[in-house]
């Protein structure tokens, strides 16, 4: 026997062709075993009742692990090589990171009161917060855990978009009904653009060419021109049985080609399926009780819902367009992101 790579005790590969033919067995099955360590998928909820993150198996769709952490989680969201997770803490006014190995808060960072939503730039190192109760976006050094810089912004500011290049942050203020366009290098607002009442979420398309920002009261989806900064189109909904007020837009999410952009449209329990070119509704699909964060799989095969008064998650086929899977998770579950 020999030792081969971390310890691996390994036949040599004699006796001819019985030989060869093992060890192409072998090497065969340690591939597998790779791939399939390389290609696991891992859903991260906040469930902002009993400020917890459930920890749910992309293949098994079975809860595996819950995590204590702090007061009222809400936005959540990966850092760049996947080893961590941040989470807005928001009654505990702070930002709160999670070892993704070990499962445990190894620190905090400063983010100013009642942070909601949040965004990581390119770099990896800027993170942009909206801090609902000050009317402040704060800009973090993650390496230094510092604060680099505070830019004033609207009433309430929740939504958090930034563009591709990350030249451009947008941020929706829910009292103002404005979405704010804040260039990346001066920390200035440089452009505000009115959407209808209490916007929500801003999703840039992946060519940076749009950005969706959602209407929870107003009942729209403004896209808007992120060069014109002009609303192109306004998305909205009618569900048969459903009343209007109670279709509420909030999280959006868009396929990397652009051909597919799903909404949830909160206490009217669908997710709005829309074409991404022509901006025509083709489809609502039921999920659970108050739909209100979407996040797709790495490979986009996959859509999953946070579903805030059932206490559950949607998980949504997106080749067929057809609700798959409900996993129960903690209560009022708010953010999710998939690694």
């Amino acid at each position: 026997m020999i030792r081969g790579q971390r310890g691996r005790v390994v036949e040599p590969m004699t006796g001819g062709a019985k030989g060869v033919t093992r060890g192409l067995i072998l090497a065969a099955v340690l591939g597998v075993a790779g791939a399939q360590a390389a290609g696991a998928v891992t859903v991260y909820v906040s469930n902002e009742k009993d400020n917890t993150i459930s920890v749910i198996d992309g293949e098994t769709l079975k809860v595996t692990a819950t995590v204590p952490v702090g007061q009222r989680p809400r936005g959540i969201i990966l850092s760049r090589d996947r080893t961590r997770l941040y989470i807005c803490a928001s009654d505990s006014d702070h930002i709160e990171v999670l070892d993704l190995a070990t499962l445990k808060i190894t620190r905090t960072l400063p983010s100013g009161p009642d942070p909601e939503l949040f965004v990581l730039h390119p770099d990896g190192n800027r993170l942009y917060v909206a801090n609902e109760d000050d009317n402040m976006v704060t800009v973090i050094d993650l390496e230094k855990g510092t604060v680099i810089a505070e830019v004033p912004v609207g009433v309430e500011p929740e939504g958090m978009g930034l563009s591709p290049d990350g030249k451009i942050l947008v941020s929706t203020s829910e009292t103002t009904n404005m979405a704010h366009f804040i260039d990346t290098g001066t920390y200035k607002v440089v452009d505000s653009v009115l959407v209808d009442t209490r916007p929500r979420v801003a999703e840039f398309t992946r060519d940076g060419k749009y950005v969706w920002v959602s209407s929870e009261i107003g009942g729209t989806v403004s896209v808007i021109d992120a060069r014109t900064r002009k609303v192109v189109k306004k998305i909205t909904f009618e569900i048969a049985g459903i009343r209007s007020e109670a279709i509420q837009p909030v999280g959006v999410r868009i396929t990397g080609d652009g051909k597919l952009a799903f909404v949830a449209l909160g206490p009217a329990n669908r997710v709005a399926v829309i074409d991404g070119e022509t901006f025509a509704v083709r489809k609502y699909l039921l999920v659970g009780q108050r739909v209100w964060q979407l996040a797709f799989s790495p490979d986009e095969s996959k859509l999953f819902t946070t579903n805030g008064v059932s206490n559950d998650v949607s998980v949504i086929d997106v080749k067929r367009l057809k609700v798959v899977k409900s996993i129960t998770v903690g209560r009022f579950p708010w953010g999710i992101v998939v690694k």
